[in-house]
């Protein structure tokens, strides 16, 4: 088994993308689908379903990816050990919302005036990253749900809300136009739905709490662990959703999305720094910290 093979699999599941991974690797997309054809050769498995819309871990591939995180980590630990501290190695697990939206905007501002330092980015949804940082296995987290872990701190960082999207389409256009929409009309429409686990899910059911709606009164065409596949499967028409209004931003911007918002039933959401408690964090990370809050504090 080579280390390439691994590195291009934990690529294309932190990213979702064969292309965004060929991007990120800077190798041909070929190459990486070569990479996971013969990992899943050796390993005698089929580790992804690919679709025209998403990609997909199987049982076996969610196992692989658990272990090939944790190799390449030990990897990132050993070259820290062997460099003199030349470089600093950050080592951050994020949900789905963080690792897609917002590490995007932090990492090339900080990268660019630090760029001896070194990120390793584990993606993950809200319960499992938690479970990451409690077993010590990443040096901070970053999630849209508070963990009930005595271990863990939790820092808010970030502020954002739930909103709808729907397709760029009619009867959502003259909504839109007229200021006409409401809960009733929009949830006759099919659901999209994120999956359990996560805190956009939870971030979705509190928002039909405070509107009188439980998941058993929406008409669910999907659930999926993508919000990029909820947005694209919205534009496609399959249904309507309630997604993180930082994750609409980019295709409500290109006029992909309709975006409609109700500040008065959408509880505002925080997202989270986690670390564990007694843990003295490198000085590296903890600059990384500071950093964060004073980016989103200035927002």
């Amino acid at each position: 088994m080579e280390l390439k093979h691994l590195i291009s699999y934990a690529t294309v599941v932190r990213l979702g993308s064969f292309s965004r991974a060929a991007e990120e690797l800077y190798i041909a997309q070929p190459t990486i689908s070569l990479h996971i054809r013969q990992l899943e050769e050796e390993l005698g498995t089929q580790l992804l379903v690919r679709t025209t819309k998403s990609i997909e871990m199987t049982e076996k591939g969610r196992e692989v990816y658990e272990c090939a995180v944790s190799i390449l980590q030990l990897r990132d630990r050993i070259a820290e050990k062997c460099s003199g501290g030349e470089r600093r190695i950050i080592r951050l697990c994020a949900s789905t919302i963080p690792s897609a939206y917002i590490l995007p905007e932090v990492l090339p501002a900080y990268v660019k005036n630090h760029p001896e330092t070194y990120f390793t980015i584990d993606q993950g949804d809200s319960r499992s990253v938690t479970e990451k940082v409690a077993e010590g296995l990443t040096d901070i987290g970053l999630v849209g749900m508070k963990p009930a872990s005595s271990d863990i701190t939790a820092e808010p960082f970030y502020e954002d809300s739930v909103v709808i999207i729907t397709p760029v389409r009619e009867p959502f256009l003259t909504m839109k136009e007229q200021h006409s929409a409401t809960l009733e009309k929009l949830f006759e429409q099919p659901v999209i739905l994120r999956e359990k686990g996560s805190g956009s899910l939870k971030a979705a059911d509190t928002f039909l709490a405070n509107a009188g709606y439980s998941g058993s009164d929406l008409h669910v065409a999907a659930r999926t662990n993508d919000p990029e596949a909820i947005k694209n499967l919205v534009v496609s028409g399959l249904g309507i959703s309630m997604i993180s209004s930082k994750a609409a931003e980019d295709y409500s911007r290109e006029n992909r999305l309709l975006v409609f918002s109700f500040p008065e039933i959408s509880s505002r959401r925080q997202f989270y720094i986690l670390k564990r408690k007694k843990t003295v964090l490198p000085e590296c990370v903890r600059d990384f910290v500071q950093y964060l809050r004073q980016f989103y504090s200035k927002k």
